[in-house]
């Protein structure tokens, strides 16, 4: 009896092989429809991430981007610096007082004189002769005046004698008095006419120094005409201010001030205030202030430009913050201030002094709050922003309160 076993048959065969081919097909299945289930799982998964990053993309793009100053205290102190022309203590132009012709000039521009120092002289024969004439008459009349005094004398002896008639003596004593008037009225036109011929020696009216001389040798000069010579005093010299109301009540006499002379950048000049207007100009609101500076070697020149530094101090306990952050309108002058959860508030405040650049807020602010500069009209209250800080030397640049653009995806 033979151990072999017998080889299967074809039937037995093929069945084996169809049920294990079966059993492979449906696990290949059963493994594709798994990995269909979990890429769409994870694909749900990611649609969904990306719709929470878009809609969080989408909020920001919609918020309002704004920049940021700190209001910060105010020092105490401001310097404040005005224009000014150096200008003589006393400044005028000599006119003639008397017509003529020049004859000479004695001094000129850039020299510098005395009072009473003779400038120019002026020749009038016409006067001269009217001078003559006049000396003459009054000559006449005071050989009238002794005559009718003399004769004055004799009728009133004659008279207490009995002699004459009282009517002939009060002639006598009218014509005497008459006389006297003549000489009177030709006395004074013999002053006047002397007085004009010394109008025509020009003199410096106090010490000084020449800045014009606007005639020639041979000139016809008119009386109050033309122009002669201009004088100017140059020590100490003079500056006239004229100081915003909102400074004006912190400039006092005798206060010194910094005088800057372009073309001399390193040298400082110390001035005095001499004198201050009690009252503002209703016009401009300014206050005029008078300004001596001392010049004793004239190197200074009348005319010059400069710039006057005012050292104020303000006792008011001020905030300063950039005028740009102003709002004004119905509900008075506010400001933007943005919380620490980036929401913006709006805030009535009282202003100060305008310091130009800057602003002093007195009251409804404290130090360190934020602030949007230059606020839009379209940022409401209670609106959250994304806030962005202004640089400090950027704080007058142009404002940035706008949407900001969409990001890209």
């Amino acid at each position: 009896m033979s151990d072999m076993t017998p080889p299967p048959s074809p039937h037995a065969l093929a069945a084996h092989t169809g049920g294990k081919t079966l059993r492979y097909a449906r696990f290949t299945g059963f493994s594709v429809i798994g990995l269909l289930l979990a890429g769409g799982g994870l694909r749900l998964a990611l649609e969904h991430q990306d719709a929470r990053a878009l809609e969080q993309r989408t909020a920001t793009s919609l918020t309002r981007t704004v920049s940021t100053v700190v209001a910060r205290p105010g020092d105490g102190q401001r310097n404040v610096t005005l224009p000014a022309t150096l200008k003589g203590r006393s400044e005028i132009t000599l006119l003639a007082r008397s017509g003529g012709y020049l004859t000479a000039w004695h001094k000129t521009i850039g020299e510098r004189v005395r009072k009473g120092e003779l400038l120019a002289t002026i020749e009038a024969p016409e006067q001269d002769q009217e001078l003559a004439q006049a000396r003459a008459a009054r000559d006449q009349v005071k050989a009238r005046v002794e005559l009718t005094r003399d004769t004055l004398k004799r009728w009133e002896h004659l008279s207490s004698l009995d002699s004459v008639a009282k009517q002939d003596l009060d002639e006598k004593r009218s014509a005497a008095t008459q006389a006297r008037a003549d000489l009177a009225a030709v006395d004074a036109n013999v002053r006047r006419l002397e007085q004009l011929k010394s109008f025509r020696r020009i003199v410096a009216p106090f010490d000084g120094v020449i800045t014009r001389r606007s005639v020639e040798v041979g000139d016809l000069i008119t009386a109050n005409g033309k122009e002669l010579f201009a004088l100017a005093q140059t020590d100490p010299l003079r500056l006239t201010l004229w100081i915003p109301q909102v400074y004006a009540s912190e400039i006092a006499e005798g206060q010194e001030v910094t005088l800057r002379i372009p073309e001399s950048p390193g040298k400082k000049l110390t001035a005095k205030v001499a004198h201050a207007a009690g009252a503002l100009d209703p016009v401009t609101r300014t206050r005029q202030v008078e300004l001596e500076l001392p010049n004793p070697d004239g190197k200074l020149l009348p005319g010059t430009y400069g710039e006057v530094s005012f050292k104020l101090s303000s006792t008011a306990k001020a905030l300063l913050v950039p005028t740009s952050t102003l709002v004004t309108g119905q509900d008075g002058t506010r400001v933007v201030t943005v919380g620490k959860d980036n929401t913006v508030s709006f805030q009535n405040v009282t202003v100060g002094r305008d310091l130009g650049r800057d602003i002093e807020i007195l009251s409804g602010l404290k130090s360190g709050d934020v602030l949007v500069s230059s606020p839009s009209d379209l940022l409401a209250d209670g609106e959250t922003v994304n806030p962005k800080a202004m640089p400090e030397k950027n704080r007058k640049g142009s404002p940035t309160d706008k949407p900001a653009p969409p990001k890209k995806s």
